[in-house]
């Protein structure tokens, strides 16, 4: 697959992380890699905590919007798109990050998602930031169907 699932998916949307839409945002660009969804991220100077290293908003902000690509294509592949009036199928109900060591603020890094659970209601999947041969930072993401009210 030569586009990403963001811009196959949801072209329009003007999410800061996974939209591109948004020209100041992230533009995060995710693609299947067999059973998993990978992408590469370099932050910018202005994503820095102070201290030299990426700020933590920024990674639970790149956990949650790499896994929306997984999840959204996962929906896909299942039959289940969005329901008529609401972009996404699913939206993020919960977002369990945990930060194992410092994340470069200097360096490409690599996000992996994988779907762990499906179903028409939930989609549970896992995160991580990898970089150097490490997990930097990882997070189970927990999404629900988005029903139009």
């Amino acid at each position: 697959m030569d586009t990403s699932l963001q811009q196959t998916y949801f072209p329009d949307l003007p999410c800061f992380g996974c939209g591109p839409a948004n020209a100041l945002g992230l533009q995060l660009q995710s693609f299947v890699d067999g059973d998993r969804v990978t992408a590469s991220f370099t932050p910018r100077p202005e994503h820095d905590n102070g201290l030299g290293f990426l700020n933590g908003g920024i990674i639970a902000t790149v956990l949650d919007c790499h896994s929306a690509a997984a999840v959204t294509h996962a929906a896909h592949e299942r039959g289940w798109p969005a329901d008529p009036g609401v972009p996404l199928p699913y939206v993020t109900a919960g977002l369990d990050v945990r930060y194992r060591r410092p994340t470069p603020l200097r360096a490409t890094l690599t996000l992996v998602a994988e779907v762990r659970e499906a179903s028409r209601d939930e989609i549970t999947a896992h995160v991580r930031i990898e970089h150097d041969g490490k997990v930097r930072a990882e997070a189970d993401a927990l999404w629900k169907r988005w029903r139009a009210r």
